[in-house]
Parts: structure tokens; sequence; C-alpha cells
């Protein structure tokens, strides 16, 4: 056999071929291979696959597949070919080709398809594709031949039987004694890969299952590059055979018995459509839940009446768990269970939601331990009674003593996520070795699917930790304000952004707010989010305007590298110059909602260029806000829909921000059902919304206090009576002691300035001391006869907080107290 060349030969006798007397069939059929890799191009394209698809290897190999496969219009002489279940004529690729060259299946698929072929007729084209899993980059083999050059060789003879139907189809490599064929001519006809790609593909397809053709009249063969197809001719002079030894009353001999061979042929063939059933059903989504429920219903009450799925603990939790076999304290959860009986007859004796371990005499832990199904023909009373002692106070006896019992492992990866447990009614047949057979090809199936929706939670669960928390928590009330804020994970895979907000406390009882966008998606974005929220919390405290803020960003972003990209919006709140001081990097711009009317709009401010294009100037603007108004930012994943422009998606914000609300949370959900429901979305989103309550110039009392050690006695007495005048008597004792040592502190350390001292009541009653001198006072650890480094371990001890922070001046140093209830 030529390398790359597949034809096949006369059949080794195998137990589908019933070859007798030594004749076998005279025709020679090629078989097409082709081999795609994780990026859907083409990686290996035999001789085979040329004749057949019409490109030779060089036009092939680093092409799409599917461009590779041209495949449209009606089967040719399609009224000859009737249709067979998942089998039948289709116009296309065919819905499992498509989907598992673009990855979509975890299981082989098989079909038939009309193929167009440049400069050639219709074909009509049987197929089988096999994912594949491993270090290599293979990811699906494709096996295909022309089922017209079958119908050929099949009726060459004078007197041949036409066959009415041939079908793709898959069987268990134990069926056939000899498809340890395959195992040894695939790595022939795969030149360009080596011998241990090539075992790993041919292992994965023994597993997987093996290529089989199936004809009318319940005949099946094995498909290997060296097998063909048994003539219709020879079986039909076989039964011609048998037919004349049983009129002469001979034996017939033992070659020529097939009619039992049939009965098996049908048997297989119904398991193979149901398993093929099976498959199309479960895995339809990536929910674990939902897929849980799939793989029980498949399986009820065609294959069996009671299905109960058992699953790790970790694996509903989506977590992953520790290597080796499990024991008898690994803690199984119940979480599907099907039945056929009366309504509720289960439900209260085995709850769904219940774990358990299970003992190591049971059935279920020689399961879950050796990985293979145990067939239990009947449940005898003793082993119902053993079974039942592991259900305290429940007698589950009467649901199971006599009924056959089937436990199939749900494996991935050799490693036993759960078990399936099936039963079937006394009166039904007994599960047997074909039975025993068709469940564990069912439960590797319902495994692979399970532990990719396992997989995918688990990503889920990583990538919204981590998202979290990167995600401040904003206290709902600041100095002069109330925050309410939402996040909504993109809807992507992973779903993992760069979206953020933050608040953070500014001297002054202001009030920094920002919204940012990272571009792009997934962990590293996440990563740079959480480095930029970093540096603006950092550089917010420095008491940075918001220009020279982001100008320090944009800088930042370029050092850490030229793919950081990302768009910004800061803005300073001031209650008490009712202000907004805002800087706009490349972000889309907020909403005001004016309390006085009601009326909202976009504010018109300098844009700027996204953080990390770099040497692009920042500006900032002044807003004047009164008591009541409504800030909004957001990031553009809220407003922008592909294929609308954003123009749209910004005035619905507008006009939906101004709908009047209860709450602040209330108002934030209106804005998200307004914006969320137009369909379409894919990205994060960041929403901020900030109500400008301002402070009461009476909350507001300020003194300038001069560089005289005797100031420090006024400083006590002007606080003593501004607290009694606001009715905070309880505060004054904690408020001039700490004050005391703060002013102190500030005229010993200050280089000519007045020191400004000030108290700002609002939630709580904030205490601020001014000076012109900018290093930072820290906490410093005084001995019983230092006469210094006392005065801030009395202000941590009696603040509700305390800080300090710079300015452009100098620094402040300020405390809260908590005011007491009325």
């Amino acid at each position: 056999m030529d390398r790359g060349t597949e034809t096949g030969a006369p059949p080794s006798r195998g137990a589908g071929d019933g070859a007798a007397d030594g004749h076998a069939a005279a025709g020679r059929v090629p078989l097409a291979v082709v081999v795609v890799d994780r990026d859907g191009l083409v990686s290996h394209w035999s001789r085979g696959a040329r004749r057949l698809f019409g490109a030779t290897r060089e036009e092939a190999i680093g092409r799409p597949a599917a461009d590779l496969l041209p495949v449209s219009g009606a089967l040719p002489d399609a009224e000859d070919t009737p249709p067979y279940g998942a089998y039948a004529a289709y116009d296309g690729l065919g819905p499992d080709l498509e989907s598992s060259l673009d990855g979509g299946l975890s299981y082989p698929a098989a079909g038939r398809a009309g193929l167009t072929v440049p400069g050639a007729d219709r074909v009509d084209v049987l197929w089988w594709a096999y994912p594949l899993v491993g270090p290599g980059q293979e990811r699906l083999l494709v096996l295909a031949a022309d089922a017209d050059g079958l119908h050929q060789d099949l009726d060459l003879d004078e007197g041949a039987v036409a066959v009415e139907r041939i079908a793709p189809a898959f069987a268990l490599h134990t069926d056939f004694p000899g498809a340890d064929e395959l195992a040894r001519r695939l790595p022939e006809i795969l030149p360009s890969m080596s011998v241990g790609e090539s075992a790993r593909i041919v292992a994965q397809i023994l597993e997987l299952g093996y290529p089989v053709l199936e004809f009318s009249q319940n005949d099946r063969v094995p498909v290997t590059p060296d097998w063909g197809v048994p003539r219709r001719t020879e079986r039909k002079a076989r039964r011609e055979r048998a037919a004349r030894a049983a009129a002469e009353g001979l034996p017939v001999p033992q070659g020529e018995q097939d009619e039992g061979e049939d009965l098996e042929y049908v048997a297989v063939r119904e398991r193979l459509e149901f398993l093929n059933e099976v498959s199309g059903k479960i895995g339809t989504s990536l929910d674990l839940s939902r897929t849980i429920v799939e793989v029980s219903k498949a399986v009820v009450p065609r294959f069996t009446d009671v299905a109960g799925t058992y699953l790790r603990e970790q694996v509903v939790a989506g977590e992953g768990f520790p290597d080796g076999v499990p024991d008898t304290t690994t803690m199984w959860h119940r979480v599907a269970l099907e039945h056929t009986d009366e309504p509720g007859r289960w439900d209260d004796v085995v709850p769904v939601g219940e774990a358990m371990p299970f003992p190591a005499h049971t059935p279920f832990f020689q399961c879950m331990t050796t990985g293979e199904p145990v067939l239990v023909p009947r449940i005898s009373e003793q082993m119902g009674h053993a079974i039942a002692s592991q259900f305290e106070k429940r007698d589950i006896r009467p649901l199971i003593t006599g009924r056959s019992m089937l436990v199939v492992p749900l494996k991935a990866r050799n490693v036993v996520l759960g078990f399936m447990i099936l039963l079937r009614h006394p009166e039904r047949v007994e599960f047997n070795d074909m039975d025993r057979v068709t469940g564990a090809e069912l439960a590797a199936r319902a495994g692979l699917v399970l532990d990719n929706a396992r997989m995918y939670t688990f990503q889920e669960s990583v990538a919204e930790t981590l998202q979290d928390s990167m995600l401040p928590h904003i206290p709902p009330r600041m100095a002069g304000c109330d925050i309410a804020t939402r996040y909504l994970p993109g809807m992507l895979l992973g779903r993992v952004g760069g979206d953020w907000f933050d608040s953070v406390k500014l001297p002054g009882a202001r009030t920094a707010l920002v919204v940012g966008d990272v571009m792009g998606h997934g962990l590293n974005s996440a990563a740079m989010m959480g480095q930029l929220r970093t540096a603006v919390q950092t550089m917010a405290a420095l008491d940075l305007p918001p220009a020279q803020l982001l100008r320090n960003l944009d800088d930042l972003a370029q050092r850490l590298g030229d793919t950081y990209l990302a768009t910004c919006l800061y803005a300073v709140y001031d209650p008490i110059a009712s202000e907004l001081h805002i800087a706009n990097a490349g972000h889309i711009p907020p909403v005001i909602v004016r309390a006085r009317d009601g009326r909202s709009e976009l504010l018109d401010l300098p844009t700027g260029a996204p953080i990390g294009v770099g040497g692009v100037p920042f500006e900032a603007a002044h807003v004047r806000v009164e008591p009541g108004d409504r800030l909004l930012m957001c990031t553009d994943g809220l407003v922008e829909v592909r294929g609308e422009d954003i123009g749209v998606g910004l005035a619905t914000l507008t006009e939906s921000a101004a709908h009047p609300a209860a709450s602040m949370d209330d108002a934030c959900d209106a804005i998200i059902r307004a914006l969320n429901t137009r369909g379409g979305r894919k990205d994060d989103v960041a929403l901020l919304m900030a109500r400008l309550n301002g402070i009461e110039p009476d909350d507001v009392a300020e003194w300038r206090v001069s560089l005289d050690p005797v100031e420090v006695g006024r400083a006590r007495a002007v606080v003593r009576e501004q607290l009694h005048e606001w009715g905070l008597a309880k505060l004054v004792d904690a408020a001039e002691l700490m004050v005391s040592e703060l002013v102190t502190n500030a005229i010993r350390h200050s280089h000519g300035r007045p020191v400004e001292l000030r108290l700002v009541r609002g939630d709580t009653l904030l205490c601020e001391v001014d000076d012109d001198d900018h290093d930072l006072p820290s906490l410093m650890s005084a001995g019983p006869t230092d006469e210094r480094g006392r005065g801030l371990r009395v202000v941590s001890t009696l603040a509700r907080e305390w800080g300090a922070s710079r300015t452009k001046a100098g620094k402040t140093v300020w405390f809260e107290l908590t005011l007491p209830r009325r």
C-alpha cells in the first residue's frame, strides 16, 4: 500500500461480514483521511482525500477545512436512498460535521451528504468525524468514502441484490476481533505524524467507537484502510446454501446460521440509534444543572425505568478534587432522579440534593473505584437490605428489591466524576452484557459532556471570583453624597473583563468618583484593571487635580506596556462648594440629572485620548451642581450594541436616568432594565450613580490659628463652643483632646503659614487641620519617658477613623467621630 493512499481490500472476517468458504469481495473502495488542527485548518490530507474532494495536498494543507468541503445541493438519486435516522440525505455539510469542524461536538459523529467537486459530477459522501484530545495540535479526524462507489462494488456481479441503504455508524471496537488492524494501518496513512501522535489518535478512535458501515437487511461491516465491503452476492449465496440444507433436513453449517446474527445486528443497530439519539439530547448547553437533567431524562423510559445520578461533592461545588480513586469517605450528591413510577414515590425516600458516602461492599463503590460498569441482574433481598442500610430511617427495599440494576461510571480524562444507578422494573427484561456495553458507552459520552460543563462552571467561578476581588465595596454614603453601583459580567465565555468603578475619600469632605474600562477581555484585562485602579486610588490620596491624575495614569500605562489601553472618567465632588471637577480620558460622557426640573443631559466635556496612547494633554472642567442632582457614570458596555449607533444607547441612557425612582438602587435597576433589554450585549458593564446632596454652610465651621502655642487653648475653646451649638456635647471631651494634639503638631512643624482648623457636621463629625509642611505624620512607639510620639496614638485610639494626605500647600491631618444617636 502506498504511503498516504487508503484503499479497501477484501474484508477480514469480523462481527458483521459473515464471510464463508473463503469467498471475499472483489471491490476496492478509496478512503479519505483528513486531520484538522485546533485552528480549524487542515494538517493532513491523504491521497484518498485528493481523489474524493478534488484538492491536492499542497492546496489543502493549512487551509480551513470547511472551505475544502464544498457541499451543497441534493444527493444524486436521493429518491433511491431512503433516510435512515441521523444519516438521512442532507443538503449541506450536515449539522454534525459542521459542528465537529467548529469544535462544537465532544463526541464522534457520522453522516452522509452530497458533495460538489469542481470539474466533477456530484458525489454522495459518507463520513465519520472523531474529536481528538491530548497535547497535540490535532483536534478532529475525518474519514470519508464515496457511497456511489460502494453501490457499484456491491452490484458488480450478475444477480446481486440491490442495496437499499448505506449508512456510517459506530460500534465498540470489541465487536470486531480484527479491530487491531486499524491500529496497525492508520499510522501508515498518516505519514506526516510521529508514531506517538498516530498511536494517540488510534487509541482515541478505539475508545470513542469503531467506524462501521450499516446496510439494509441489518448487515454491518467495520471500516479500516485495509477492509472493503462484503459482496451482496456472497451473502445471498450463503443464505441459499443454508436454505437448501434446511430443506434437505441436513444440519445447517455453523457459518451459514445467520438468522440469529440478524437479530443480533438488529439489536446492535437499535443500540447505536439509541446512543446517537441520546448524544443529540445531551450537552445542548454548558450549564451543569441543565446537563445533569438532560442526561437523566435521555435514558428514561427507553433504556431504564429509574435513573439516579450522583456526582462528587467537588463537581457540584465547581471545585477541584484530589487525585486518586474515591474512597469510603468521598461524598456523593444525588443531583437528579428520573423514574416512571407514580409521582412522589421516590421523592421522600431518596430526595434530590442529598449527599452520602458509600461503603466498600456496595456495587456503587465497586463502580466508582474501578471505573467500570457493574451489572446486577436482580437485586436480592440480602443486597436490598445492604443498600437500604445507607438510608437512615427510610426503607428503600420495596423500591429496589427484585429489580435489575446497572451502575455505570461517569468518567472524563480517566477521572470518575460520578455514576448513574439504572433500575428496571421486575417485569421488564433484565440488563444483560449488551446493556452493560451500551450503558458504558452512554456514560462515557455523558461524562465528557458533564466534564465540559463542569470545567465551564469552574472557569466561570474563577473569573467571577477574580472580578469580585478586584471590584471595590463602596459605602452607600460618603461626605455629602449617596452612591449606588452595579456591575454586570460579560456574556462571553469566561466573562471576566476590565470595567471598574471606585470612590475615594479626599480632604475637605470631598469625594473622588471613578469609572474606567480596560480595552479587551480576559484575565489580562482584569489584571490591568487592578493595576490602574490601585494607581488611581494612590494618586487620588495625593489630592492630584483630575487632569494631572489622568496624565500620570497615562504615563504609568505606557511604562507597563504598549498594549495597555483604557478609558477613564475621574470626577471630584466638593459638597461644600457644590462643584464637580471632572476630567475625561476617552470615556463616554457622564449624565447629570437636575433636581430642580428633572431634566437630564450628557455633560459636554473635553474627551481626551484613552489612557496609554501617550503624548496627549488632558483637560478638566468645573460643573456647578445643586443639592439633589444625580451624576451617572458608566462604561460603554451598557449603551453599545453591535450593529447599532452608540448615540441610540446614549439617548436611552439619558432618558432612563431622568425617570424618578424610590431609591438609588431602584434607579440603577431601572436603567439596567431599559438598556439591557435591547439584546446583543457582549461586554461587561460598570455603573456608578451619585446623588449630590451637598453640605449646608451651617454645618461647616472654619478658623485660622496663628503659629503661637497659646493658640492651642483657643482652638480647644472654639471647638467646644461649636459642638455645644450643634448639640454634640457628648463629643466635646474627645474632640478637644484630639484637636489639641493635632494643632500642637501643626504649629510645631509649620513653616510660616497659619494653621487652618475646620469642623464639618455630616453623617459623622469631621475635623481637619491643615499646615504647610509636606511631611506626613506616622504612628510612633513612645516609651514611658519619651516626650513625643503619644499625640497620634491618642488620636488613633479615640477616633472612629483618621488619616493624613498631602495637599498643594502642605498636608491635611483629619479624624472622624461617630455622631451620638438622638
